[in-house]
């Protein structure tokens, strides 16, 4: 079996509008969903990153640059990470589609990628 990484995209506030109901109904949608993964041995790691915008490293030439991150012109920003295992490409797409991140009415999307071992 392969490792995946499937990041999940957001719009930095997207959640900010929830109520406190929604917000703890979408929550348990992410932990049945996990758990299941679980369950079926699929699931090797998550987790939520923080909600604050983290650095961005990059060499100048002479120097190591830090900025905050991410990128200005980036409408996005990862909000976590799930990691599972699957036979390929296309059962970790399926394993994706089934993550409450992308959902109706939600612009969440998810990036999968496969871990490269050696």
């Amino acid at each position: 079996m392969a490792k995946f990484m499937l990041l999940l995209h957001s719009v930095p506030g997207e959640f900010t509008s929830l109520s406190p109901a929604e917000m703890q109904d979408i929550i348990g949608r992410y932990r049945a969903w996990s758990q299941g993964l679980r369950d079926k041995g699929q699931m090797i790691s998550g987790e939520k990153l923080s909600d604050d915008v983290g650095k961005v490293l990059r060499h100048t030439g002479a120097t190591i640059a830090v900025k905050d991150g991410p990128y200005p012109e980036s409408k996005e920003m990862m909000g976590g990470y799930f990691m599972v295992e699957a036979a390929d490409y296309a059962a970790a797409v399926e394993i994706a589609k089934g993550c409450p991140h992308i959902r109706p009415g939600y612009t969440g999307a998810i990036e999968v990628r496969q871990i490269h071992e050696t």
